[in-house]
């Protein structure tokens, strides 16, 4: 396992939709072990391919003190209700804001064996799957911030 150097805020990479995976290689392990490498490292608690530079349809999340979920090719299935909190990302490092996202969200996905799954989250847990798969297609949260932008002040599992 290695940790990946993450891409920040302005390289157009960040931009672009991520493309589907087809199938599961060892290389694409591989990454997904990376990714939590990385995202443990740099104190988040999601991580889009796309952040380390690879265009793949792929997030890992874990916002539960090591409950890890791997999401391939994952479609938001399912919304309700509206929260507004602080978000912070790891491509935009030492900045916060707050952005509304729908309270419960219910998001079907591959797992790493490639076997389809869904997977229901709310308060925190939905609000990090839909910011994960904002990424997947070329969408950042500094986007969907009401008000400025403000140096981060988030605990650990805000990030």
């Amino acid at each position: 396992m290695a940790i990946r150097q993450i891409r920040k805020i302005g390289d157009e990479i960040l931009t672009k939709e991520s493309k589907p995976v087809k199938e599961m290689t060892e290389r694409t392990l591989e990454l997904i072990e990376d990714m939590f490498e990385t995202m443990y490292e740099g104190n988040g608690c999601g991580l889009a391919a796309v952040q380390v530079g690879v265009r793949k349809r792929i997030i890992v999340i874990d916002v539960d003190d090591g409950n890890q979920y791997v999401l391939i090719n994952p479609e938001v299935v399912w919304t309700d209700g509206s929260q507004t909190g602080p978000e912070g990302c790891l491509s935009v490092p030492g900045k916060s804001g707050q952005v509304t996202r729908p309270e419960r969200v219910r998001v079907k996905a591959l797992n790493e064996k490639m076997e389809e799954y869904e997977i229901g989250g709310e308060g925190l847990l939905a609000r990090c799957l839909l910011h994960e798969c904002d990424h997947l297609d070329g969408r950042l949260y500094v986007d969907l911030v009401e008000g400025e932008l403000t140096d981060a002040d988030l605990g650990e599992d805000e990030a």
